[in-house]
C-alpha cells in the first residue's frame, strides 16, 4: 500500500469513527432531540372503554363496569392521534392488586386490608411479567390482547409508553409467569436481617406485619363484607413500606398497600454499590452502559432491568417512572443506558419532585423528560385560581433554560385536580390561556390526561377515591368521555356543544405544536419588557417569542376570565435583529384559529403591534 492509499485509509477510518463516536452529550438523533414537539396522551386503561354510567362508589365490575384493552379499535387510535397525539401512556398496565376474583385463572386474591379501592392502584404492581386481567376480554389471553394493542396502536401512527415502579411493589408480590430463570422480588432474600445489599427487601426481623389503623370514615370495600377483610395480613417478617416507613405497622397515610425496594443502600445510608465518576454525567448512554457492564450490582437492579428489557421486547416504546427520585441515580445510569442500547428512541419519563435533583436525574440517570410540576404547573395552577401572577413565569423558563427541553409540562394528569373540578379552577375555559403558554413555552413535551379536552370535572364520588381527581382506585365511569365514546362509536356523538368546541381548541392546539419549527427553536420573553413599558399590559397577560430560520412566533395569552385587554405590545430591538426583518409593516396571523390578524410595525427601535384580546383567550401570532 503506497503512501497515498495509506493516507486515504486513515482518513476513512478517521471520518468512521467521529461518525461513530459520542464523545460528550447524546446524540442529536434520539426522541429527546426530535425535531418536532412530541405530545403524550395518559390514558386510564381500564376506564377509557368503560360505557357503564352507574357510578355506584365502591362498585363492584359488575355493576360499574370496566374497560378494555380491545375498546382501543383502530377508530378509537385514530381519534387520539388527530386530536395531535404522538405518544400514548397506557396507565395501569401490569397486573397489580385487584379484589376481583379470578381465581379460576390460577391468580391468587387479593386482600382487601391491604389494596387501596376495589380496582386497585395501578401502582401497586403484583407481577411485572403479566398485564392487569381486568383489562381483557379473554383473561387467560390477557397478554395477547395487549400485545395487539401495542401493535394496532404502532399501525396507527402512536408510541407506547407504560408505567414501572421501581421503588416498590405490591405486598403480596407473586408472578405466574415468570420468564425462565427469573425467580420473583425476595424469592432469596435473607429475611433474618433488616438488610442485605442483594435482599430485594428491608425486614423487621421478629416482627410481623399489623394492618394499619383504618380513619374512621374509612373501611375496606366501603365496609361490604369480605372473606379477607379481617384486619389480617400475614407477612412475617414485616417488609418496610413503600415511602420508606420501617415501622412493622405503618400509618393509613403511608403507603401500606407497597413494600419499599432495596437498592443497595443500607438502613444508615451507605452506598453498597459503585458511584459514578467525576464528570461522568457528561458522557452519553453507551459511555454509561460501558461502566456497569463489568460491575458487580445489587439484585434489584438487575431484576428491574429484566422487567424493563422484557417489555421493551414486547415494543413497548418507553416508560413512566413512577417516584423516581426515591431510588438512587446510579441505578437509572445503569436501567436507562441499558435501555436505550436496545432502543436509542426510547422514551423515558420519570416522576422528581425536586427540582434540586433534577441535572443530576437528567444527566446521570439518563432520563429524558422529568416532570415540570413544582415550577411551571403549580406557577401556572396559582395564575389559573386567581392567586398567582405571570410575572412568575419567565424567571422559571430562565432557571431551566440549560434543562428546559426535559421538563415535560402538563396540566393534568392522576396525581392532579381535574382543572374544571371546583377544588381547581372551576371552569375547563381557564385552562386554555395556561394550555397555550404549557404547549409552547419551551421544546419539551406536553402531556395531557384524558378527557382533559372535554372539560371532565372528576366529581364521581367512586369510593376510595374521592371528587376532583377521576379515582384510579375504584371501578367509574368518566362522563364527558363517556359522551363522546358514544357507546365506542368515538365520534362525540353524546358530547354537548362545549365539549366538542373544548376538544376543537385542544385538537388546534396540539396540532400546531408538533408540526411547529419554531417550538423547537429559540425562546424570547417579552413579558417583563411590556410590563415596564407598556400601559394596560399587566400580571393577568403573558407573553413570549418563539422563533426559528423558517418560523417567526409571537404567543400571547391572557389569563383573566372577566376583562378584554388592548395594549401595544412592544417588540425590542434585539429581538427584531434575531429574526432578520427589515424596517416596514407585517402581517401576523393567528395560526389558533385562523381568524385574527395583525399588523406589526417595525422600524430602527424595535416593533410594536396594536393587540386586542379577549377574556381567556389566546393568540399564536405567525410573522407572514
Amino acid at each position: 500500500m503506497n503512501t497515498q492509499s495509506r493516507l486515504l485509509s486513515l482518513l476513512i477510518v478517521l471520518i468512521l469513527w467521529s461518525c461513530s463516536s459520542e464523545k460528550g452529550s447524546d446524540k442529536k438523533m434520539n426522541s429527546v432531540q426530535q425535531n418536532k414537539k412530541v405530545v403524550v396522551y395518559q390514558v386510564f386503561t381500564r376506564l377509557f372503554g368503560n360505557t357503564n354510567s352507574t357510578n355506584k362508589p365502591w362498585g363492584t365490575i359488575e355493576e360499574n363496569g370496566v374497560g378494555k384493552f380491545n375498546d382501543f379499535t383502530d377508530k378509537a387510535l385514530s381519534k387520539i392521534k388527530d386530536l395531535g397525539v404522538t405518544h400514548i401512556w397506557y396507565t395501569g398496565v401490569p397486573h397489580h392488586d385487584v379484589i376481583t376474583d379470578y381465581a379460576k385463572f390460577g391468580i391468587s386474591n387479593d386482600d382487601p386490608d391491604v389494596v387501596k379501592g376495589r380496582a386497585g392502584s395501578p401502582y401497586a404492581v403484583k407481577d411485572y411479567y403479566n398485564v392487569n386481567p381486568d383489562l381483557a376480554v379473554n383473561v387467560a389471553n390477557r397478554m395477547e390482547e395487549f400485545e395487539a394493542l401495542i401493535e394496532r396502536t404502532h399501525n396507527n401512527g402512536l408510541k407506547v409508553i407504560i408505567d414501572i415502579v421501581p421503588n416498590h411493589v405490591a405486598r403480596n408480590y407473586q408472578s405466574l409467569t415468570n420468564p425462565k430463570g427469573v425467580k420473583d422480588f425476595g424469592a432469596d432474600d435473607n429475611k433474618n436481617v433488616v438488610y442485605d445489599v442483594n435482599n430485594n427487601f428491608y425486614y423487621n426481623p421478629n416482627e410481623a406485619f399489623e394492618v394499619p389503623d383504618f380513619l374512621d370514615n374509612y373501611q375496606p370495600l366501603g365496609g361490604e363484607n369480605h372473606p379477607l377483610s379481617d384486619k389480617e395480613f400475614d407477612e412475617n417478617p414485616a417488609k418496610w413500606t413503600g415511602n420508606g416507613s420501617r415501622i412493622s405497622k405503618p400509618s393509613f397515610y403511608d403507603w401500606f398497600e407497597t413494600v419499599k425496594i432495596n437498592y443497595g443502600i443500607s438502613p444508615e445510608g451507605k452506598k453498597d454499590f459503585d458511584e459514578l465518576p467525576v464528570g461522568f454525567e457528561n458522557e452519553n448512554y453507551q459511555k454509561h452502559f460501558e461502566f456497569w457492564k463489568d460491575k458487580t450490582v445489587p439484585n434489584s437492579w438487575v431484576k428491574f432491568r429484566d422487567i424493563a428489557l422484557y417489555w421493551t421486547s414486547k415494543g413497548v416504546d418507553g416508560f413512566r417512572f413512577d417516584m423516581a427520585e426515591m431510588v438512587p441515580v446510579e441505578f437509572w445510569s445503569y436501567l436507562n443506558s441499558s435501555i436505550k442500547m436496545k432502543n436509542p428512541d426510547a422514551f423515558l419519563l420519570a416522576e422528581v419532585y425536586n427540582p434540586s435533583l433534577y441535572r443530576d436525574y437528567i444527566k446521570k440517570g439518563k432520563m429524558d423528560y422529568l416532570y415540570d410540576k413544582v415550577q411551571l404547573y403549580d406557577t401556572l395552577k396559582n395564575v389559573m385560581q386567581g392567586r398567582g401572577l405571570t410575572d412568575h413565569i419567565p424567571p422559571i423558563q430562565a432557571d431551566l433554560n440549560d434543562i428546559e427541553h426535559h421538563l415535560l409540562h402538563f396540566l393534568e394528569n392522576h396525581d392532579e385536580q381535574r382543572i374544571a373540578s371546583p377544588e381547581f379552577a372551576g371552569n375547563a375555559e381557564k385552562g386554555k390561556p395556561a394550555m397555550v403558554v404549557s404547549a409552547t413555552i419551551s421544546t419539551s413535551p406536553t402531556m395531557i390526561y384524558f378527557a382533559q379536552e372535554l372539560g371532565e370535572d372528576g366529581s364521581e364520588d367512586a369510593g376510595f377515591g374521592k371528587p376532583s381527581r377521576t379515582s384510579i382506585f375504584d371501578y367509574i365511569g368518566v362522563p364527558t368521555l363517556q359522551r363522546w365514546v358514544n357507546d365506542k362509536k368515538f365520534d362525540g356523538g353524546k358530547s354537548k356543544k362545549e365539549e366538542l368546541d373544548l376538544r376543537d381548541f385542544y385538537k388546534r392546539l396540539l396540532n400546531f405544536t408538533i408540526t411547529s419549527d419554531a417550538l423547537m427553536g429559540e425562546y424570547q420573553d417579552l413579558h417583563q419588557f411590556n410590563r415596564e413599558n407598556t400601559e394596560n399590559y399587566n400580571a393577568k397577560i403573558l407573553s413570549f417569542s418563539r422563533f426559528s430560520n423558517n418560523e417567526k412566533l409571537v404567543v400571547i395569552a391572557n389569563f383573566d376570565d372577566e376583562k378584554e385587554y388592548e395594549f401595544e405590545l412592544k417588540i425590542p430591538v434585539e429581538i427584531v435583529k434575531k429574526w432578520k426583518i427589515n424596517e416596514g409593516t407585517f402581517l401576523l396571523e393567528d395560526k389558533l384559529f385562523n381568524k385574527k390578524s395583525f399588523d406589526l410595525r417595525v422600524n430602527s427601535s424595535g416593533a410594536t403591534v396594536k393587540i386586542f384580546i379577549n377574556p381567556l383567550e389566546s393568540f399564536i401570532l405567525k410573522l407572514q
